[in-house]
C-alpha cells in the first residue's frame, strides 16, 4: 500500500498533466504485477468492492470516534475518506507472521469479504497503516479516488511509459480483466498484443470541440441535429450483442430491446433514445430516457411506456471490416446501406441538415427548441473516425440555453479544493400563493471571485441549518442557466431543470421579482 499510497499523494498535489502522466509512468514501470494492474482499474473506475459503502465506512468510524467530533471534522476537511484517515487511531505493530499488506492482498480481501465481516476486516487493515495509506485504502475501498486523473489519461499514462500507442491499447482494454496481466506482458515485451477479434469490445468514441466563435464552410463540412439522448455504441461480434454508453459501460441489460433488434455484424455509433407522442412520434425529452437508465431489469411496463432505439450517426466496423480509416462521406455511405437492414422500429440514420450556407445553418439551429434537439453537429466530410478530440474535424454546436431568476434558498460545501467553500446552491422560484419552493441546484457557472463572494453572502446571511446544509435569507437573486425543463413528479415544484448552472448574481433584482413556477412550466417542452 505504501507505492500506491505515494501515487495518490503525488497525483492529487500535481496539477501539471505531463507531471501526472510521469508519476503514474514511474509508478506502473516499477511496480510488480498485479499490484499495478490494480492500480490501474482503481484509477480507471473499474474496480467494484461491493461490500464496503461509505454509509458502512461511516458507521465504523462513528464506534472509535466520536460522531460529534466526526461531523464536525467532515464539515471542515470537505472529505470523508480524509477526515477518518487522520482522525483514525495511530496504527498498532503488526504481528511478525502478518502478511504483507500490499494492494493485491487488499483488493482480494475486500473483494470477497461478506457484508458482515467488512467492518472488521477493514478496521484491522487501518490498524496497520500510516494515515496517507489510511487515505488510499479508504479512496480504493469506496471506488472515488478524486485524483484528477480520467481513465483516459490514466491509459496514456501507460502507453507512454511503454512505448505503445494509446488507441491500440484503448482498442482491447474492455475486452481484457483487471489485473490486466496479458495487457502488461504485451507492453514489456513478454507476450503477444491482446486482440479484440470475436469479443464484443467497445471502442473509444470520436469526440468534438464546441463550435464558439468559429465559422465553417458547409461545402467542407456537413450538418446534423444533436439529438438530446445518450451516445451509445452498438457492437455484434460472433453471435452477441453489446450496448456501451460513453463511458464504455455496458448498458445492454437496460435496454435488452434494442440489443435484441441488432444482429447484424457490425460497430456502430448512435444516440439512444424514447419514443414520443411528438414530431410525429419520434423522440421524447431526455427526461424519458431518465425513466430507462440504470436499471438492470426492466418491466415489461417499462418497455411498453418508454420504448428506445437508436438514431444512428456513424459506421465503424461492417462485419469484420474496418471502415475508420474512410473519410465521413464514405462512411456515411456505408452507414445508409448498413441501416436499411435493420427494424425501423429501433434503428433509423439522423439526417442531414438542408442549408445552403452557414448563415442559414444559424437561423435553422436558432429556430430549434425541440425537448430532443440539444443542438447541431458539424463534421468535416473528409475526416476519418478517430478517438477523442481532434482540432477541426467535429464541431457541436449547442442551442443557447434558458434562462431563469431565481431566489438562492440553501448552500452546502462543496468537495476537493472547495471544501472550504460554500459551492452548491438550490435555489427556487414562487408559487402563485407567494410560496418559494426549490427548482434546481447547481454547483458551477461562476468565476473564482463570484465563488469567494457567494461564501461570503452565505455565511452572512445564514438563517437556519441543517447538518451540512445552510438556509440563507431569500434576498439574493440568481439568473440560473438551463438546457431544458421537465416536469416532474418527484420534486414538489412539479419541475426539473437539465444542466442547471449560475449565469449571474442579480443584485439588481429584488427577490419577490424572480420567476414564477407557473412561468417555467411554460417552457416545459
Amino acid at each position: 500500500m505504501r507505492a500506491f499510497a505515494d501515487l495518490l499523494d503525488g497525483l492529487i498535489y500535481t496539477r501539471s498533466r505531463n507531471a501526472k502522466l510521469r508519476l503514474i509512468g514511474d509508478y506502473l514501470r516499477q511496480t510488480p504485477d498485479p499490484d499495478r494492474g490494480w492500480a490501474m482499474a482503481a484509477l480507471t473506475g473499474g474496480l467494484d468492492l461491493p461490500a464496503v459503502k461509505p454509509a458502512l465506512i461511516r458507521t465504523m468510524v462513528e464506534a472509535r470516534v466520536d460522531p460529534v467530533l466526526f461531523a464536525m471534522s467532515r464539515d471542515f476537511v470537505g472529505d470523508t475518506a480524509e477526515t477518518i484517515a487522520l482522525l483514525w487511531p495511530e496504527p498498532h505493530v503488526p504481528p511478525p507472521d502478518a502478511e504483507p499488506l500490499t494492494l493485491s492482498h487488499v483488493v482480494a480481501t475486500l473483494g470477497t469479504i461478506s457484508k458482515s465481516d467488512a467492518p472488521a476486516t477493514l478496521a484491522a487493515m487501518l490498524d496497520r497503516l500510516e494515515a496517507d495509506e489510511r487515505f488510499a485504502l479508504l479512496k480504493l475501498a469506496t471506488g472515488a479516488l478524486r485524483v484528477g486523473v480520467s481513465a483516459r489519461l490514466a491509459k496514456t499514462a501507460l502507453a507512454q511509459a511503454f512505448g505503445l500507442e494509446v488507441d491500440a491499447v484503448e482498442e482491447v482494454w474492455h475486452g481484457l480483466a483487471p489485473p490486466y496481466a496479458p495487457l502488461f506482458a504485451w507492453a514489456e515485451g513478454s507476450g503477444a498484443q491482446p486482440t479484440p477479434q470475436d469479443v464484443p469490445v467497445f471502442r473509444p468514441f470520436m469526440l468534438a470541440h464546441p463550435l464558439e466563435e468559429t465559422t465553417v464552410s458547409l461545402d467542407d463540412y456537413a450538418a446534423e441535429w444533436k439529438w438530446d439522448g445518450i451516445r451509445v455504441q452498438l457492437v455484434h461480434v460472433a453471435g452477441e450483442t453489446r450496448l456501451y454508453s460513453r463511458a464504455g459501460d455496458d448498458i445492454t441489460r437496460s435496454f435488452p430491446e434494442v440489443a435484441a433488434a441488432f444482429a447484424t455484424p457490425g460497430v456502430l455509433d448512435g444516440e439512444l433514445l424514447v419514443k414520443g407522442e411528438f414530431q410525429g412520434g419520434e423522440a421524447a425529452s431526455f427526461n424519458a430516457l431518465q425513466q430507462r437508465l440504470g436499471r438492470k431489469l426492466v418491466s415489461a411496463k417499462t418497455l411498453a411506456d418508454f420504448p428506445a432505439f437508436v438514431r444512428l450517426y456513424d459506421i465503424l466496423f461492417d462485419a469484420a471490416e474496418d471502415l475508420r480509416a474512410l473519410d465521413w462521406s464514405g462512411r456515411r455511405a456505408r452507414l445508409e446501406a448498413f441501416a436499411a437492414h435493420l427494424d425501423p422500429a429501433r434503428f433509423d440514420v439522423s439526417a442531414i441538415i438542408d442549408a445552403p450556407d452557414f448563415a442559414a445553418l444559424e437561423e435553422i439551429r436558432a429556430g430549434a427548441r425541440d425537448a430532443s434537439i440539444e443542438g447541431v453537429m458539424l463534421k468535416r466530410r473528409d475526416s476519418p473516425y478517430v478517438a477523442g478530440r481532434r482540432a477541426g474535424l467535429w464541431y457541436k454546436w449547442k442551442r443557447d440555453p434558458l434562462t431563469a431568476d431565481c431566489v438562492l434558498m440553501y448552500a452546502q460545501r462543496g468537495s476537493g479544493k472547495r471544501s472550504s467553500f460554500y459551492s452548491d446552491y438550490s435555489f427556487g422560484a414562487w408559487t402563485g400563493s407567494g410560496e418559494l419552493l426549490p427548482v434546481g441546484k447547481a454547483y458551477f457557472g461562476f468565476t473564482d471571485e463570484e465563488l469567494k463572494w457567494l461564501d461570503h453572502f452565505v455565511r452572512t446571511h445564514t438563517v437556519n441549518r441543517f447538518g451540512p446544509v445552510r438556509e440563507v435569507e431569500k434576498t439574493l437573486v440568481l439568473e440560473v442557466a438551463f438546457d431544458s425543463i421537465h416536469e416532474s413528479k418527484r420534486h414538489k415544484s412539479g419541475v426539473a431543470m437539465r444542466f442547471p448552472r449560475i449565469s449571474r448574481i442579480r443584485t439588481d433584482k429584488p427577490a419577490h421579482e424572480a420567476d414564477t413556477i407557473e412561468g417555467l412550466k411554460r417552457l416545459v417542452t
